[in-house]
Protein backbone atom coordinates (compact mmCIF):
# COMPACT_ATOMS: atom_id res chain seq x y z
CA UNK A 1 0.00 0.00 0.00
CA UNK A 2 1.57 3.66 -0.83
CA UNK A 3 2.05 6.16 1.72
CA UNK A 4 -0.52 8.71 2.40
CA UNK A 5 0.52 11.86 0.60
CA UNK A 6 1.19 14.80 2.76
CA UNK A 7 0.47 17.91 0.79
CA UNK A 8 2.23 21.49 1.26
CA UNK A 9 0.53 24.39 2.37
CA UNK A 10 0.84 27.22 0.86
CA UNK A 11 3.77 28.67 2.69
CA UNK A 12 5.40 26.12 3.09
CA UNK A 13 5.21 25.40 -0.92
CA UNK A 14 6.47 29.59 -1.54
CA UNK A 15 9.28 27.95 0.78
CA UNK A 16 9.71 24.92 -0.94
CA UNK A 17 10.01 27.41 -3.88
CA UNK A 18 12.85 28.84 -2.51
CA UNK A 19 15.09 25.95 -1.97
CA UNK A 20 14.80 25.43 -5.68
CA UNK A 21 16.41 26.45 -9.04
CA UNK A 22 15.12 28.47 -11.82
CA UNK A 23 13.83 25.49 -13.26
CA UNK A 24 12.28 24.67 -10.49
CA UNK A 25 14.23 21.80 -9.16
CA UNK A 26 16.05 21.38 -5.75
CA UNK A 27 19.57 22.48 -5.80
CA UNK A 28 20.24 22.83 -2.16
CA UNK A 29 24.72 23.26 -1.01
CA UNK A 30 24.52 21.35 2.13
CA UNK A 31 27.64 22.75 4.44
CA UNK A 32 25.32 22.14 7.97
CA UNK A 33 28.89 19.51 8.74
CA UNK A 34 30.73 20.40 12.14
CA UNK A 35 32.81 16.87 13.02
CA UNK A 36 32.88 16.12 9.18
CA UNK A 37 34.39 19.82 8.25
CA UNK A 38 36.88 19.97 11.06
CA UNK A 39 38.36 16.38 9.85
CA UNK A 40 38.71 18.02 6.11
CA UNK A 41 40.61 21.37 7.52
CA UNK A 42 42.83 19.57 9.76
CA UNK A 43 44.96 15.49 10.27
CA UNK A 44 45.21 15.71 13.78
CA UNK A 45 42.53 15.24 16.68
CA UNK A 46 44.64 18.50 18.74
CA UNK A 47 44.34 20.14 15.38
CA UNK A 48 40.66 19.49 14.97
CA UNK A 49 39.46 20.51 18.70
CA UNK A 50 41.36 23.92 18.31
CA UNK A 51 39.21 24.85 15.10
CA UNK A 52 36.86 27.33 16.81
CA UNK A 53 32.57 27.45 15.77
CA UNK A 54 33.54 30.94 13.89
CA UNK A 55 36.48 29.24 11.56
CA UNK A 56 33.73 26.88 11.06
CA UNK A 57 31.16 29.72 10.06
CA UNK A 58 34.13 31.43 7.91
CA UNK A 59 34.38 28.47 5.81
CA UNK A 60 30.79 27.87 5.55
CA UNK A 61 30.15 31.61 4.12
CA UNK A 62 32.94 31.21 2.06
CA UNK A 63 31.23 28.17 0.27
CA UNK A 64 27.88 30.29 0.43
CA UNK A 65 29.11 32.84 -1.40
CA UNK A 66 30.60 30.77 -4.14
CA UNK A 67 28.35 28.11 -4.27
CA UNK A 68 24.50 29.25 -2.98
CA UNK A 69 23.89 32.17 -4.76
CA UNK A 70 24.48 29.88 -8.40
CA UNK A 71 22.15 26.95 -6.91
CA UNK A 72 19.25 28.38 -5.27
CA UNK A 73 19.85 27.37 -1.42
CA UNK A 74 21.82 26.89 1.55
CA UNK A 75 21.90 24.90 4.08
CA UNK A 76 23.82 25.09 7.33
CA UNK A 77 23.26 24.67 10.62
CA UNK A 78 22.56 27.02 13.45
CA UNK A 79 25.73 26.59 15.98
CA UNK A 80 28.24 27.91 13.80
CA UNK A 81 26.49 29.85 10.59
CA UNK A 82 23.50 31.65 11.93
CA UNK A 83 22.33 34.56 12.99
CA UNK A 84 26.24 35.58 11.55
CA UNK A 85 25.37 34.54 7.83
CA UNK A 86 22.72 37.01 7.96
CA UNK A 87 23.62 39.78 9.84
CA UNK A 88 26.83 40.36 8.26
CA UNK A 89 25.47 40.25 5.00
CA UNK A 90 26.85 36.28 3.39
CA UNK A 91 23.88 35.19 2.14
CA UNK A 92 22.60 37.00 -0.73
CA UNK A 93 18.71 38.05 -0.38
CA UNK A 94 17.75 35.83 -3.39
CA UNK A 95 19.31 33.36 -1.89
CA UNK A 96 17.27 30.39 0.16
CA UNK A 97 17.96 29.31 3.88
CA UNK A 98 17.68 25.72 5.27
CA UNK A 99 18.61 25.19 8.85
CA UNK A 100 19.81 21.71 10.02
CA UNK A 101 18.31 20.51 13.36
CA UNK A 102 20.65 17.95 13.93
CA UNK A 103 22.98 17.76 16.06
CA UNK A 104 26.80 16.16 14.98
CA UNK A 105 27.05 12.50 15.91
CA UNK A 106 24.90 9.93 17.72
CA UNK A 107 24.19 7.88 20.45
CA UNK A 108 24.18 4.25 20.53
CA UNK A 109 22.15 1.42 22.33
CA UNK A 110 22.93 -1.44 23.89
CA UNK A 111 21.70 -3.13 20.83
CA UNK A 112 24.09 -1.00 18.53
CA UNK A 113 20.72 1.48 17.44
CA UNK A 114 21.73 5.15 16.23
CA UNK A 115 19.64 7.65 18.14
CA UNK A 116 19.61 11.17 16.24
CA UNK A 117 20.56 13.78 18.47
CA UNK A 118 19.09 17.66 17.93
CA UNK A 119 20.65 21.15 18.77
CA UNK A 120 19.17 22.32 21.98
CA UNK A 121 17.14 24.81 21.67
CA UNK A 122 16.44 24.65 17.59
CA UNK A 123 12.50 24.78 16.60
CA UNK A 124 10.34 25.96 13.90
CA UNK A 125 9.88 29.48 15.64
CA UNK A 126 13.62 29.64 16.31
CA UNK A 127 14.05 28.78 12.30
CA UNK A 128 11.97 31.57 11.95
CA UNK A 129 13.81 34.29 13.86
CA UNK A 130 17.20 33.15 12.14
CA UNK A 131 15.67 34.16 9.11
CA UNK A 132 14.99 30.79 7.52
CA UNK A 133 13.46 29.76 4.83
CA UNK A 134 12.76 26.39 6.34
CA UNK A 135 14.80 23.35 8.13
CA UNK A 136 16.18 19.92 7.60
CA UNK A 137 16.32 17.43 10.10
CA UNK A 138 18.13 14.00 9.88
CA UNK A 139 17.65 10.74 10.99
CA UNK A 140 19.15 7.11 11.52
CA UNK A 141 16.91 4.76 10.24
CA UNK A 142 16.70 0.62 10.07
CA UNK A 143 13.32 0.34 7.89
CA UNK A 144 13.85 -3.79 8.38
CA UNK A 145 14.39 -3.28 12.24
CA UNK A 146 11.42 -1.52 14.25
CA UNK A 147 12.91 -1.70 17.15
CA UNK A 148 15.51 0.23 16.02
CA UNK A 149 13.59 3.21 15.07
CA UNK A 150 11.74 4.14 17.97
CA UNK A 151 12.89 6.71 19.28
CA UNK A 152 13.87 8.39 16.05
CA UNK A 153 10.43 8.48 14.65
CA UNK A 154 8.98 9.76 17.89
CA UNK A 155 11.97 12.83 17.20
CA UNK A 156 10.62 13.05 13.87
CA UNK A 157 7.05 12.96 14.20
CA UNK A 158 7.68 15.90 17.47
CA UNK A 159 9.23 18.07 14.92
CA UNK A 160 6.70 17.22 11.83
CA UNK A 161 4.06 18.67 14.29
CA UNK A 162 6.27 21.73 15.30
CA UNK A 163 6.72 22.56 11.78
CA UNK A 164 3.19 22.26 10.69
CA UNK A 165 1.63 24.44 13.88
CA UNK A 166 4.84 26.96 12.90
CA UNK A 167 3.35 26.41 8.75
CA UNK A 168 7.09 26.13 8.12
CA UNK A 169 8.94 23.83 5.34
CA UNK A 170 10.82 20.58 7.01
CA UNK A 171 12.99 18.89 4.47
CA UNK A 172 13.23 15.55 6.02
CA UNK A 173 16.07 13.96 5.99
CA UNK A 174 17.26 9.78 6.93
CA UNK A 175 20.49 7.71 6.74
CA UNK A 176 20.66 4.10 7.18
CA UNK A 177 23.56 2.02 8.83
CA UNK A 178 25.21 -1.65 9.11
CA UNK A 179 24.15 -3.07 12.31
CA UNK A 180 26.67 -4.66 14.50
CA UNK A 181 28.04 -7.67 12.94
CA UNK A 182 26.51 -7.35 9.93
CA UNK A 183 29.14 -7.72 7.15
CA UNK A 184 29.77 -4.69 4.35
CA UNK A 185 28.76 -6.82 1.23
CA UNK A 186 25.25 -8.21 3.30
CA UNK A 187 24.56 -4.40 3.91
CA UNK A 188 25.26 -3.54 0.85
CA UNK A 189 23.31 -5.82 -1.15
CA UNK A 190 20.04 -4.29 1.28
CA UNK A 191 20.99 -0.74 0.50
CA UNK A 192 17.99 -0.33 -2.07
CA UNK A 193 15.70 -2.17 0.25
CA UNK A 194 16.69 -0.06 3.45
CA UNK A 195 16.16 3.33 1.02
CA UNK A 196 12.77 2.59 0.34
CA UNK A 197 11.88 1.28 3.77
CA UNK A 198 13.19 4.24 4.97
CA UNK A 199 11.23 6.92 2.73
CA UNK A 200 8.00 5.45 3.38
CA UNK A 201 8.59 5.40 7.39
CA UNK A 202 8.96 9.23 6.60
CA UNK A 203 6.37 9.55 4.24
CA UNK A 204 4.38 7.58 6.65
CA UNK A 205 5.31 9.81 9.25
CA UNK A 206 3.89 13.25 7.39
CA UNK A 207 7.07 14.26 5.22
CA UNK A 208 6.77 16.60 3.00
CA UNK A 209 10.17 16.77 1.12
CA UNK A 210 12.44 13.90 1.66
CA UNK A 211 16.13 14.10 1.36
CA UNK A 212 17.47 10.89 0.48
CA UNK A 213 20.24 8.54 0.17
CA UNK A 214 21.47 7.48 -3.42
CA UNK A 215 18.58 4.53 -4.12
CA UNK A 216 21.20 2.04 -5.01
CA UNK A 217 19.20 1.10 -8.12
CA UNK A 218 17.73 2.90 -10.85
CA UNK A 219 14.75 0.37 -10.17
CA UNK A 220 15.18 1.16 -6.23
CA UNK A 221 14.71 5.23 -7.49
CA UNK A 222 11.34 4.99 -9.84
CA UNK A 223 10.00 2.80 -6.85
CA UNK A 224 10.49 5.75 -4.39
CA UNK A 225 9.08 7.93 -7.08
CA UNK A 226 6.38 5.96 -7.07
CA UNK A 227 5.47 5.57 -3.79
CA UNK A 228 6.14 9.15 -3.01
CA UNK A 229 3.64 10.65 -5.72
CA UNK A 230 3.09 14.56 -5.09
CA UNK A 231 6.34 14.41 -2.13
CA UNK A 232 9.50 15.71 -3.64
CA UNK A 233 12.80 14.16 -3.38
CA UNK A 234 16.21 14.90 -3.43
CA UNK A 235 19.49 13.01 -3.68
CA UNK A 236 22.69 13.76 -0.97
CA UNK A 237 25.94 13.24 -1.47
CA UNK A 238 26.84 11.65 1.64
CA UNK A 239 30.71 12.29 0.62
CA UNK A 240 30.97 10.29 -2.48
CA UNK A 241 33.72 11.35 -5.45
CA UNK A 242 31.93 14.25 -7.73
CA UNK A 243 32.15 11.50 -10.41
CA UNK A 244 30.39 8.70 -8.83
CA UNK A 245 28.19 11.58 -7.59
CA UNK A 246 27.43 12.75 -10.75
CA UNK A 247 26.76 9.50 -12.10
CA UNK A 248 23.95 8.61 -8.85
CA UNK A 249 22.69 12.54 -9.78
CA UNK A 250 21.93 10.95 -13.34
CA UNK A 251 20.23 7.74 -12.50
CA UNK A 252 17.99 9.43 -9.73
CA UNK A 253 16.78 12.16 -11.79
CA UNK A 254 15.91 9.61 -14.57
CA UNK A 255 13.63 8.08 -12.17
CA UNK A 256 12.34 10.88 -10.62
CA UNK A 257 13.82 12.64 -8.14
CA UNK A 258 13.46 16.19 -7.62
CA UNK A 259 16.81 17.90 -7.42
CA UNK A 260 20.11 17.57 -5.47
CA UNK A 261 21.18 18.83 -1.56
CA UNK A 262 25.23 18.20 -2.01
CA UNK A 263 28.20 19.33 -0.02
CA UNK A 264 31.05 17.32 0.43
CA UNK A 265 31.26 16.03 -3.04
CA UNK A 266 31.53 19.64 -4.21
CA UNK A 267 33.33 21.31 -1.57
CA UNK A 268 35.37 18.62 0.42
CA UNK A 269 38.52 19.32 -1.50
CA UNK A 270 38.49 23.01 -1.50
CA UNK A 271 38.15 24.07 1.50
CA UNK A 272 41.24 25.25 3.75
CA UNK A 273 41.99 27.21 7.20
CA UNK A 274 43.56 29.73 4.12
CA UNK A 275 40.72 31.38 3.17
CA UNK A 276 42.24 32.66 0.12
CA UNK A 277 43.35 29.48 -0.99
CA UNK A 278 39.61 27.86 -0.02
CA UNK A 279 37.52 30.55 -2.21
CA UNK A 280 40.08 30.51 -5.60
CA UNK A 281 39.34 26.01 -4.82
CA UNK A 282 36.08 27.13 -4.62
CA UNK A 283 36.42 29.08 -7.96
CA UNK A 284 38.23 26.91 -9.86
CA UNK A 285 37.02 23.41 -8.65
CA UNK A 286 33.65 23.32 -6.98
CA UNK A 287 31.57 25.92 -9.17
CA UNK A 288 32.41 24.11 -12.22
CA UNK A 289 31.35 20.65 -10.51
CA UNK A 290 27.95 22.43 -9.82
CA UNK A 291 27.61 23.22 -13.24
CA UNK A 292 27.95 19.74 -14.70
CA UNK A 293 25.40 18.70 -11.34
CA UNK A 294 22.92 21.76 -12.85
CA UNK A 295 23.39 19.95 -16.70
CA UNK A 296 22.31 16.95 -15.29
CA UNK A 297 19.09 18.13 -13.61
CA UNK A 298 18.11 20.04 -16.43
CA UNK A 299 18.51 17.07 -18.90
CA UNK A 300 16.21 15.55 -16.65
CA UNK A 301 13.87 17.37 -15.11
CA UNK A 302 10.22 18.93 -15.72
CA UNK A 303 8.67 20.75 -13.38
Amino acid sequence: MAAPMSSMTTAERRGYQQICGDDGAMMVIACDQRGGMRTLLAKTAEEQAAISNATLGETKMDITAYLARQAGCVLVDPLCAVPAMVDEGAIHRSTGLLIGLDASGFDLTPEGYRISNMVEGINARRVREFGGTGAKIMIYLRSDTPAANTTNMATLRESIADFAAEDLLLVVEFLTYALPGESPEAYAAKIPELIEGGSKLCLDAGSKVLKIPYPGTPEACANITKMCGTVPWAVLSAGVDHATFLGQVEISMANGASGVIAGRSLWKDCISLDRAVTKTRLETIAVPRLREIQAVIAKHFKA
